[in-house]
């Protein structure tokens, strides 16, 4: 391999990083504000699954027989997103990447058509947006070599923590750039899910039964947009 190919191959290396990286940062932002709202409207987090496991075992020992089933439905709900997310990427059938993102959005758009007419209950609003998480969970799983997770924030700070302290113990020249471009990367997702739940109160008193057809809208264009980038390369 000459020089040209091994340059077209970095290259192509650090722009499928790139696109890792906008779309671990857009998802992020979308299930802060999708998490946010769920907290606001029905006291439950739909994509954060340590504060429901949480909420789970101190019910479980207060007797509070509400808190424990809508705490198993989400959890349920969101494991059931990962799986059936995880077996749709590993489908060799399936050549769309986009996809995950089409049947989250519309499944967002069904949710708010159904709750508009019907006014859904709490236990079926927390399972089906919790599912939408769950599959939401699966599409970008890494940003280069650095493993992430754009629906809950604890394992982020932690890699966050681990590659600073890493970056500094280390005085190895291409570990501290690898760190370093790590602990970025992870920062940046923190917040852009912390910039999400931050508009969500607006955006929801805005918007009230529509709220959930802005991060709907938004990954159907994405999607589109992968797509198109898909069917050019």
């Amino acid at each position: 391999m000459d020089n040209s190919d091994d340059t077209k191959s970095v290259s192509a290396s650090s722009e499928s990083i790139g696109i890792q990286e906008k779309l671990a940062l857009f998802l992020a932002l979308i299930a802060g504000y999708i998490d946010a709202t769920g907290l606001i409207k029905w006291k439950t987090y739909v994509s954060f699954m340590s504060g429901n496991t949480t909420q789970l075992g101190a019910a479980l020992s207060t007797d509070k027989p509400g808190v424990i089933i809508t705490s198993v439905t989400v959890i349920a709900c969101f494991l059931s997103g990962i799986y059936t997310g995880t077996c749709l990427s590993l489908w060799k059938r399936i050549k769309n990447k986009a996809l995950i993102f089409y049947i989250v959005s519309g499944i967002l758009i069904f949710y708010t058509i159904a709750d508009y007419f019907y006014t859904l209950n709490i236990l079926s609003s927390i399972g089906i947006i919790g599912f939408s998480m769950g599959l939401m969970n699966t599409i970008v799983t890494s940003v280069g070599n650095q493993k992430v997770n754009t629906d809950f924030v604890t394992g982020t700070l932690n890699s966050l923590a681990r590659n600073v302290a890493m970056l500094s113990m280390t005085d190895d020249k291409v570990a501290k750039v690898e760190y370093k471009s790590n602990a970025i990367h992870l920062l940046f997702l923190w917040v852009g899910f912390l910039s999400g739940a931050f508009i969500a109160p607006f955006l929801l008193d805005f918007l009230r039964n529509w709220t959930f057809i802005l991060p709907a809208l938004l990954l159907m264009i994405c999607g589109l947009l992968i797509s198109r980038i898909n069917s050019k390369n």
